[in-house]
Formats: structure tokens, C-alpha cells, sequence
């Protein structure tokens, strides 16, 4: 991928505020990325901040402390332009800890999860603005355990695998006419 000087400059920007999260568990190097009013917003479970204070105590005492060890962030894609960043990549870890930011309140299921997760950042100027992170949910309650994908269209790892290698099988979702309905 070629990037403008502008375009490299966020994604370096980014690059270096992922390894204050995942790799120093530096908190005060992680603000230092952001605006003096961001916030970041995991949807699947609302967790995150708005302002430097309710953001940093959140770093600190939900997201970066909760980090299991074998935390694992690998890049599918990545697209820049415009003052946003768009992040695909699979989280993966095992869940040895109760991981406030993912699942508040469960106790460790010593399971292996990797979901395929979408990060948007946007940028104001040389700053991080907002972080919206998406992941599957039910994909993650699957892989510990905690729901079970019977006949519901949801899968666990499986999506993936899926994400890795585009030959797997396609549409295993879908009703062949001589199906049942699922209920």
C-alpha cells in the first residue's frame, strides 16, 4: 500500500498508540496519542470513555490491566484516507482474566478466541479523536462457551477461518428448500 506523507503520518500514529495499548500497557503514552477530548466506544458492550479523565481511568483499570499475556493483534487490511483510519484485524487470546472491555463480568473461561474486529479511527490533526471498535459478540459467547450456536446463525472461530482462507465454505446458513425453518 502506498501512503501519502499525510496518510503515513496517521498510520504511524496509530501503530505507535496500538503498541502503548497492547504491547507497553502504557496509559499515559496511550492518551498522549488522543485529543484533549476523545472518547472510544467498544459497541458490542458500550465500554470505553469520553474525556481524557473517564478515558484514561479506563485504560487503566479496564482495558490495558485486563489484557490477557498471549494477546495477539493480527491485520487483515487497512485503509486510510480522509482523517480516518479503518482497522480489520483478528483479536485473538485466551481468556485466562475477566476482560472488563470484552466480557464485563465473566469469569475466566480459559477458552481461545480469535474474532475478526473492526476498529474506525478518526484523526484531528496529529491526534487520535474517537476509536468505534466492532466485533461479533455472539461470535466471542460461542468461543468461551457461554452460547451455544445450535440452529441460530452464529458461528464461532469458524468466521475466522473464514476471514483466512476465502475457499472455505460459503452459506452454511442458508435453508436449503428442503430444510426445515429453523426456529
Amino acid at each position: 500500500m502506498i501512503l501519502s506523507p499525510a496518510e503515513q503520518k496517521l498510520n504511524d500514529l496509530w501503530e505507535e498508540h496500538c503498541r502503548y495499548e497492547f504491547v507497553d500497557h502504557n496509559v499515559e503514552a496511550v492518551m498522549a496519542t488522543m485529543i484533549d477530548n476523545p472518547y472510544v466506544n467498544h459497541i458490542p458492550t458500550m465500554t470505553g470513555g469520553t474525556g481524557k479523565k473517564a478515558l484514561a481511568e479506563f485504560y487503566q483499570n479496564h482495558f490495558v490491566s485486563c489484557l490477557p499475556a498471549d494477546t495477539e493483534i493480527v491485520s487483515v487490511s487497512r485503509t486510510i484516507g480522509q482523517g480516518r483510519l479503518i482497522d480489520e484485524m483478528i483479536f485473538c487470546f485466551t481468556h485466562d482474566r475477566e476482560i472488563d472491555f470484552l466480557l464485563p463480568g465473566v469469569a475466566p473461561t480459559f477458552k481461545r478466541v480469535e474474532v475478526p474486529t473492526i476498529a474506525i479511527v478518526t484523526f484531528e490533526g496529529d491526534k487520535i479523536a474517537n476509536e468505534h471498535i466492532y466485533w461479533d459478540q455472539a461470535s466471542v459467547l460461542v468461543q468461551i462457551g457461554l452460547l451455544e450456536a445450535n440452529d441460530l446463525p452464529i458461528c464461532g472461530s469458524e468466521q475466522t477461518a473464514k476471514l483466512k482462507d476465502k475457499h472455505l465454505p460459503s452459506n452454511q446458513f442458508i435453508r436449503k428448500s428442503d430444510e426445515p425453518t429453523r426456529r
